[in-house]
């Protein structure tokens, strides 16, 4: 049985974002930031160009959803805690009587998740990717793993395996 698979993790391949997460059912963390960085692994069978997937356009899509997320607020928009709410100016959070935040509109990111965390993120980008992927042509990979480092040494890997 045959296999193959590509990876990228570039420098580049970044973003600097603002977030915080909810815990424990009614708690939330103050916000703060990471540098976030990105890498992608994909596995598949050759195509007639005998490649999973070209690297540069695979470099060329992380770096575009990279850049979505790049000096933003990256905030839930599922979750059970905080209420968000968007206008064309601005984004308000609020946690009950608790906690309150408004952002400009233009510099947050609005994800369909439950939570900011890396582990989410990192699902929210599986899906970012594949929707790339076929915009491109490319057929969606029977396993695809993506990897989001919130520090050095702390990171969160989502896989989707269909049996490939």
């Amino acid at each position: 049985m045959e296999s193959y698979g590509v990876r990228v993790t570039k420098d580049y391949l970044v973003f600097c974002s603002a977030h915080f997460i909810t815990y424990h059912n009614d708690k939330c963390e103050r916000i703060h930031g990471h540098n976030y960085k990105v890498a992608a692994e994909i596995f598949g069978p050759l195509n007639g160009d005998f490649l999973v997937v070209d690297f540069i356009d695979l470099k060329k899509l992380l770096r575009k959803i990279t850049d979505e997320l790049d000096h933003r607020v990256i905030l839930p928009r599922f979750n059970k805690i905080l209420k968000v709410a968007e206008d064309e100016r601005e984004v308000t959070v609020s946690s009950g009587q608790k906690k309150r935040w408004v952002f400009p509109r233009e510099d947050c990111a609005v994800l369909p998740i439950e939570n900011t965390t890396a582990e989410l993120l990192a699902r929210w980008l599986s899906g970012r990717i594949e929707e790339e992927l076929r915009q491109l042509g490319y057929p969606s990979p029977p396993r695809l793993i993506v990897e989001v480092e919130e520090t050095c040494g702390q990171l969160a890997r989502y896989e989707v395996n269909r049996g490939g």
